[in-house]
């Protein structure tokens, strides 16, 4: 079929009409500025007491092994990669949780996504470090670390520790995040569930965590 001269420029407009129309839909908005107006150290400063009491409330008796996780299925539920955060290798702690703090670290997950992009900032996943932790987990870590402490809120299966310093890009986007970008974001996330009563929340310099317990 033969293409008269007029239906070639015609169609070559449309053609430039189209490709100009994607290139500007897909386009990404600007990074929004980040900000965090606060301090982390006074911000997230709740005590072992705080975690404590509200772990003996709605967690569970300190478990001896990983096996007696296993057999309350009832009671705790299997934590694993989401979208929004990862498992890292756990060395001295279990990935399971009672529901209430299984509910609470989606939460955080999700409310980390949304303000991603809401600040049309590239996809990152938040990195879980530390679980619920057995007694023989307990003295493990005691062998190896004088300092830590033998009641720990982790031994209830309400807490949780998020690396501040680690995050796992989950995205394609060319434009990068500063881990204390991240951390800003984070902290933002985790000062508005604690003032909803939603959880406690530590941070932890020496081990570049937020150590979060559900309310």
């Amino acid at each position: 079929m033969k293409i008269n001269s007029s239906t070639a420029i015609v169609l070559g407009t449309i053609l430039s009409f189209l490709m100009l129309f994607y290139s500007c839909k897909e386009k990404k908005e600007p990074l929004k500025p980040i900000r965090y107006i606060g301090s982390y150290n006074r911000d997230f400063n709740d005590l072992n007491d705080a975690h404590l009491k509200s772990a003996k409330v709605i967690g569970i008796d300190p478990i001896s092994g990983r096996e007696e996780a296993k057999k309350m299925k009832k009671k705790l539920k299997e934590i694993r990669n989401t979208d929004n955060y990862t498992i890292e290798e756990l060395t001295h702690s279990i990935p399971f949780l009672v529901p209430k703090a299984a509910d609470l670290l989606t939460q955080i997950g999700v409310n980390f996504s949304d303000s991603l992009n809401h600040l049309n900032a590239p996809h990152y996943k938040l990195r879980v470090t530390s679980i619920t932790r057995t007694k023989d987990d307990i003295s493990s870590l005691r062998k190896r670390n004088v300092n830590s402490t033998e009641n720990s809120a982790h031994m209830y299966a309400t807490t949780v520790d998020i690396s501040w310093v680690r995050y796992e890009k989950d995205s394609r986007d060319k434009q990068d995040l500063t881990p204390e970008q991240l951390k800003m974001v984070l902290a933002s996330v985790l000062r508005d569930l604690k003032k909803d009563k939603r959880c406690y929340v530590k941070h932890e310099k020496k081990q570049g965590c937020f150590h979060i317990t559900a309310r």
